[in-house]
């Protein structure tokens, strides 16, 4: 990778700002990285979307995307999207190298005690078979739950940009997941939503027993950083981060939000 390339931004995409919890672990460990931030509120949320439709939805705006913005590499901080099109997407950009979240069904199998995982989920990433295909992989010797919310990354939107919550609905939402069996609990919760760790106190807060709950962001930001090479010398005052929202619209609450991760709306 030539110095040029190597000062392109990396993009990190979600459908709203759920991807800020891996776009702050990428700074930490590449902090002379420029980034991009891309937020498709325009879609949001994704889980009211028909597969075929969303899947042609992304496809397209990928393709505006890595034309106007030439990142050296994408991040698709999003399970929903991930599990949907990370495929389609390296088969119909494959000079662009994508990284994809998925849930973190391997690492919970091999940390489990009790044997019970839950993972905690959109209704799409639930749904998928992908996410069924990790569990046949790994966790054949785990009892897992899927649940899939339908309200969670919502209330971590509003979380994010109000500073409150119901932490009634939380504790409604996250429940399903605590189960009890043969004398052993649940004993691990995998967040696989990149909104929900923004949620985690809350969650602890509300949650019947203690878990261990299992945020991607970190595996995710170094997974990026795996595919790239150092950066070049720094030339002088770089060009800041920005958030692209594609809604075009940007409320007082969500720029104040967005500044305090080091971003600027454009």
């Amino acid at each position: 990778m030539s110095d040029r390339s190597s000062q392109r931004p990396i993009l990190m995409f979600d459908s709203g700002v759920g991807g800020l919890t891996v776009l702050r672990e990428a700074r930490v460990l590449m902090p002379d990285r420029r980034f991009v931030y891309v937020a498709d509120d325009a879609a949001f949320p994704y889980g009211a979307w028909e597969e075929p439709a969303l899947m042609e939805h992304i496809l397209a705006l990928f393709g505006k995307l890595l034309d106007r913005l030439q990142p050296a590499i994408s991040v698709i901080a999003c399970n929903t999207a991930s599990t949907l099109v990370i495929d389609a997407l390296r088969e119909k950009f494959p000079g662009h190298p994508f990284v994809g979240t998925v849930p973190a069904i391997k690492p919970a199998a091999e940390r489990t005690r009790s044997g019970l995982v839950s993972v905690l989920a959109t209704p799409g990433t639930v749904k998928r078979q992908y996410t069924r295909d990790l569990i046949s992989k790994w966790a054949q010797k785990c009892h897992v739950r899927l649940v899939g919310s339908d309200r969670l990354a919502g209330l971590a939107e509003i979380y994010m940009r109000e500073g409150f919550v119901d932490e009634e609905a939380v504790r409604a939402e996250i429940a399903p997941c605590f189960i009890e069996r043969d004398g052993q609990r649940t004993d691990i919760v995998v967040l696989a939503c990149t909104h929900y760790p923004f949620l985690a106190n809350r969650m602890r807060k509300t949650a019947p027993w203690p878990v261990d709950w299992i945020d991607p962001a970190e595996a995710i930001a170094r997974r990026a950083m795996s595919l790239l090479e150092p950066v070049g010398e720094p030339s002088g005052e770089g060009e800041p981060d920005i958030a692209v929202f594609t809604s075009g619209k940007v409320d007082f609450a969500t720029r104040r939000l967005i500044q305090g991760f080091g971003l600027t709306a454009r």
